[in-house]
């Protein structure tokens, strides 16, 4: 099989099993006793990322060639996705937050690094097929998020938004890719002269670049965007499908299958990629992470605004803004940080990029979320033409506008703080 087709299929398979839980698990959650941890769910995907990655990134440099990692970890994290979601149909509504928990986490610490590690095995195969990765790997990475997106569909067309079954068909696509992962290319491990160090491998030696002020400026306005960056991902599905207790909007296609909805901002995020090369050469750095930071703005303030009904568009244009906020200051950061770092500590740089934003930054951010919304709303159960159902009612408005302002703050402070030099970005970027 062509090997471009072979990393298709890995990175397909790699987000759809993401794609499966990350949008919908607070929709089960609720329900079942357990709307106030949301947060707490989606805090350990930042917390772990702060470590397995760089931890299993050792052992597949020095031991364990990548591809055999990536079967391990994949092996590993589908059987706890699988237990997770056996516990929980199991239990039902008596299910406890500490056993799911404990099986969710185990699940997400395995998943993370893979990530990373499926990153490795696709640059190193297409180097042995003597192609570009620069140019051959984007088109492949694609199919990733069309995996997400699909997996999505599917948990959703399937009706397991709200049931523990979605860890399942997380788990059970992770154990295909577990065992697909064996048989792709050989990646090679280093020899004993090549090993780097603890700190080397968990990036501890870019944090010389605080030293330099654009640069310090530059990360701690990462973190406080990264405070964004999940805050959707938990909260979007259980505020759209939160409709459904009213009769004026019950029946309509958000409220009845809002992760298709919610799915529109994965597939802006697959085309806002494109725009990416030209808005860099005309417009520099600082304005493209201006450009995301009020793209933030919007994605908050068009949910605090609109409703599944006659104001459905604002929402879809919330979505379709999403693939700015999040590629805008995902991609151009990380190419900020890739012209702007010495190539001593390039990849370090990036693995502190990566910590400030997903780990250090979306930490903070669902857990803070969650206290917004534990202070404004509540799991309410309520009589519908369904039967009794679960919705987290309350003041949502107020919940959006409040991340809405926060994502302005951030703006603003970044317009002042941040001095952008010319030529930042080469214009072949």
């Amino acid at each position: 099989m062509n090997v471009k087709v072979r990393l298709v299929l890995m990175n397909f398979l790699q987000f759809a099993v993401w794609g499966a839980y990350l949008t919908c698990m607070g929709r089960y959650l609720g329900p079942y006793g357990m709307g106030s941890h949301i947060g707490l769910f989606y805090s350990i995907q930042g917390i772990v990322s702060i470590f397995m990655p760089a931890l299993l990134g050792i052992v597949a440099d020095r031991w364990i060639p990548a591809q055999k990692m990536l079967g391990i970890s994949h092996a590993i994290s589908g059987a706890a996705m699988i237990s997770a979601g056996a516990y929980g149909l199991s239990a039902g509504s008596a299910v406890q937050f500490g056993t799911l928990f404990t099986l969710y986490s185990i699940g997400v610490a395995f998943y993370m690094p893979t990530i990373a590690l499926s990153n490795a095995v696709a640059y190193n195969a297409l180097d042995k097929a003597g192609l570009d990765t620069v140019k051959a790997f984007p088109p492949i990475r694609v199919f990733g998020t069309i995996g997400f997106i699909c997996s999505m569909w599917m948990v959703d067309l399937l009706g397991l938004q709200e049931s523990a079954k979605q860890f399942i068909v997380s788990g059970g696509i992770g154990i295909v890719l577990a065992a697909y992962s064996f048989t792709l290319p050989d990646c090679p491990i280093m020899k004993n002269g090549e090993h780097k160090s603890m700190a080397e491998a968990l990036g501890l030696k870019a944090f010389s670049l605080f030293k330099e002020k654009k640069m310090a400026v530059f990360f701690i306005f990462s973190m406080m965007l990264g405070v964004s960056l999940q805050i959707t991902n938990g909260f979007a599905n259980p505020f759209i499908s939160s409709f459904g207790a009213e009769p004026e909007y019950a029946n309509t296609f958000g409220v009845q299958h809002a992760n298709m909805l919610v799915s529109l901002s994965q597939i802006s995020e697959t085309l806002c990629i494109l725009l990416i090369p030209f808005c860099l050469k005309k417009f520099g750095i600082k304005k493209v992470m201006l450009i995301a930071m009020f793209a933030w703005v919007l994605r908050f303030g068009l949910f605090g605004v609109g409703n599944p009904g006659p104001g459905v568009w604002l929402f879809i244009l919330s979505m379709i803004v999403y693939g700015v906020a999040f590629d805008f200051f995902n991609i151009s950061g990380s190419l900020f940080v890739d012209k702007e770092t010495d190539a001593s500590i390039r990849s370090s740089a990036q693995g502190l990029f990566m910590l400030m934003t997903n780990g250090i930054g979306a930490t903070i951010g669902t857990l803070v979320a969650q206290m917004v919304v534990n202070h404004f709303c509540t799991w309410q159960a309520v009589e519908t033409a369904a039967g009794t159902r679960h919705f987290l009612m309350g003041d949502w408005k107020t919940v959006w506008f409040l991340f809405a302002g926060y994502a302005l703050f951030v703006a603003v402070a970044f317009i002042f703080a941040f001095k952008e030099e010319k030529e930042t970005i080469p214009s072949e970027a």
